[in-house]
């Protein structure tokens, strides 16, 4: 039984070519250029002012350094947020729930923060490794775990993402397959458990684009701590 529930999970491969590509290159596929005849086209309105609410709702607490980031974090956004819920439908494919993905997405980007911040300002970023006032026999000891600390960052950002998405997949997929079982057994029980699944369905919906939007906040977090 588990090796059916995880099993969606693994590299789907289709004449020798893996899945997975497809679906990382997906997202973007969807988003044609834009054209003249569509500045006044309601989609598109309503796809501006959401970008603009968020760059600015993320940028506000930055300093005018970071700013040049806010492509990099709105593209980001918009990209785990639609890879996340094309997820969703049936006989797809979920990059986000593999953990090598998602860890190669923040190692780099919080690589690229650690190094903005021992550029500009090196002395303020060692700094956050030792708080101020702290006793003289705890200063080795506090290096050591503020060390560890800001090297799990990456780790934490990556397994969040996937273990989400993942525990959500495990229970549509568990869900979805006593409702079938139990559809000629007992019907009102399997109505029940469909309604259920309606809701779970909604909520890993709402999930995908929490994820998504956690994930660019944490990388401003840590942005904010180094400009």
């Amino acid at each position: 039984m588990a090796l059916g529930v995880f099993d969606q999970f693994g590299t789907v491969a289709m004449w020798g070519i893996p899945l997975i590509y497809l679906a990382l290159s997906l997202p973007w596929l969807l988003f044609s250029e834009p054209r003249t005849h569509w500045l006044s086209a309601r989609a598109l309105s309503l796809q501006s002012w959401f970008l603009n609410r968020f760059v600015s709702q993320l940028m506000m607490p930055l300093n005018k350094g970071a700013h040049s980031w806010s492509l990099i974090l709105a593209s980001l956004m918009v990209y785990l947020m639609v890879m996340n819920m094309l997820g969703l439908l049936p006989y797809t494919f979920t990059p986000t729930t593999q953990l090598s993905f998602t860890l190669g997405l923040a190692v780099p980007l919080w690589l690229g923060t650690i190094i903005i911040g021992l550029r500009n300002q090196p002395t303020l970023a060692l700094g956050h490794l030792l708080p101020e006032g702290t006793p003289t026999p705890l200063i080795p000891v506090l290096i050591i775990i503020e060390t560890i600390s800001l090297f799990i960052r990456p780790v934490a950002l990556g397994v969040r993402l996937t273990a989400n998405l993942t525990a959500g997949h495990v229970l549509i997929k568990l869900i979805s397959t006593g409702a079938f079982a139990m559809m000629s057994l007992l019907p009102p029980v399997a109505v029940l458990t469909a309604t259920l699944l309606f809701l779970l369905t909604l909520l890993e919906v709402a999930v995908a684009i929490i994820q998504a939007y956690v994930f660019v906040l944490l990388l401003s977090l840590y942005l904010q701590e180094n400009v």
